[in-house]
């Protein structure tokens, strides 16, 4: 009988995959070997591999170039990077290597818009689309971009109040975006996003406020899905309806050229993921190509932000099982040395799953368990992988130390977790590592930040 975690995963799954192989009973990463970098550097740990980043901004745009050929698209294909997925420098740095443009969605994001530009990693032929509800900090900072000369920022109108207060402090001519209020899918709590204009009063909207007004240029419809773009009835449906809406703006609005058909695609979240990327561009492309053409209107320039998609697989966490608890006849109880809560929220918050495999101990039997965080919070706990129904890891031995990986993790879990600041129950953030590669291929690590030590806690609460 197969009882080793190794013959577990090779039956379970097609391994070894592109990202993940194995070396002797070692789990490597983009050929990166996890266990010299826990070596080197300790666990728990978390990590950025940024070549990924590039990877995956090239992905995309072959396949919308493939799509734009194919179905013989007459207009243009702009990717945007949503700061809001994750706004390290080193994230953004190694993204607008790709010819990039940005996406932003509060006040803040304008100033790091401003520093990349002094450093030249941003130019004015940089698109900054402006996404959010604007109070009068985002107004400011976006009307300081707009009047030191950067035309091609353009703010996404989301409610009716925005677009006089941009006018006041913009000095010269504005163009503008109008967000879709797009309709949520049947299981929501509730019926329209709360963000952008509905449907039936987008084209009103335009014929009071911005037809005659001429410092208002309006060049994009911008078109959301808050599930994500998936081959669904309800996503194609909501496209229609967005592409509906641009064909009578656009009969009315000349200056109208643009369609944001904002982020969405998924990310790889376990083994078994499949998802035809390729089919979806190809089918989103020939359906704004058959409508347009349909209604005799020029096709739009197409926009997307994705931001998971950028990021979220470059990122991990490594953590050590530090000893398993025998809570009754069937429960075991790996007890990782961190937090889930702190460090991975969005396994406590939204049920996320990420993919979880041991780095060590390969070769050795595997056993049922359950993992908990160290926290003394009942939801501190990560219970199965998505397609499953349990976790098997390597049986725990105290003489064999056990580490395991988290992956597809580098999308909002610092931001969320509040990196740098208070822990729950004061568990300190991890250590965080920079993976990259350097002119000869060759694999580079560097710190970025250390563990959190108590001082900076204490400091924060005021003692």
């Amino acid at each position: 009988m197969n009882t080793r975690y190794l013959d577990l995963i090779d039956q379970t799954y097609y391994f070894p995959q592109e990202e993940f192989t194995l070396k002797d009973d070692t789990l490597q990463f983009h050929q990166i070997d996890l266990m010299e970098l826990v070596k080197e550097y300790g666990a728990p740990l978390k990590f950025t591999y940024l070549p990924k980043i590039s990877d995956n901004i090239q992905r995309a745009k072959k396949w919308f170039t493939k799509a734009i050929d194919k179905h013989n698209y007459k207009a243009t294909y702009n990717y945007c990077y949503c700061t809001k997925s994750s706004h390290f420098k080193h994230v953004l740095n190694e993204a607008l290597k790709n010819n990039i443009h940005i996406e932003t969605s509060s006040a803040f994001d304008i100033d790091i818009v401003e520093s990349l530009k002094k450093e030249g990693k941003i130019t004015d032929d940089t698109f900054v689309i402006c996404n959010g509800f604007k109070r009068e900090q985002y107004i400011a900072n976006i009307a300081r971009l707009i009047n030191s000369g950067h035309n091609n920022c353009i703010p996404i109108i989301d409610n009716y109040e925005e677009l006089d207060l941009l006018g006041e402090e913009i000095k010269g001519d504005i163009k503008i975006g109008i967000r879709i209020a797009s309709e949520e899918e049947p299981k929501f709590e509730f019926y329209t996003s709360r963000l952008g204009i509905g449907y039936k009063n987008i084209v009103p909207f335009y014929e009071e406020q911005i037809k005659n007004n001429d410092k208002v240029e309006l060049k994009m419809l911008h078109f959301f899905i808050n599930t994500g773009i998936r081959d669904n009835a309800y996503y194609w449906n909501e496209l229609l309806k967005c592409l509906k809406v641009y064909i009578r703006l656009k009969r009315i609005c000349p200056t109208l050229d643009s369609l944001n058909i904002g982020g969405g695609f998924p990310i790889k979240n376990s083994l078994h993921f499949e998802y035809d990327y390729q089919y979806m561009i190809d089918e989103i492309i020939n359906q704004i190509n058959k409508a347009c053409q349909e209604a005799d209107v020029p096709v739009p320039h197409i926009f997307t932000e994705f931001g998971s998609f950028t990021v979220g697989e470059s990122g991990g966490a490594i953590y050590e099982v530090l000893y398993q608890k025998q809570q009754n006849d069937r429960e075991k109880w790996n007890m990782i040395n961190s937090s889930f809560i702190t460090t991975l929220p969005d396994t406590w918050a939204i049920s996320k799953k990420f993919i979880m495999l041991a780095v060590n101990r390969w070769e050795d039997d595997y056993e049922r368990v359950l993992l908990g965080g160290l926290t003394c919070d009942s939801d501190d706990y990560y219970n199965s992988e998505q397609h499953m129904n349990a976790i098997y890891l390597p049986r725990f031995k105290k003489e064999k130390p056990l580490y395991i990986g988290f992956f597809n993790t580098g999308a909002y879990q610092e931001t969320i977790g509040g990196f740098g600041g208070l822990q729950h129950c004061l568990i300190p953030s991890p250590k965080h590592i920079l993976i990259d590669k350097d002119k000869n291929g060759n694999i580079t690590t560097k710190l970025f930040s250390e563990q959190q030590k108590s001082e900076d806690l204490l400091q924060i609460l005021g003692y």
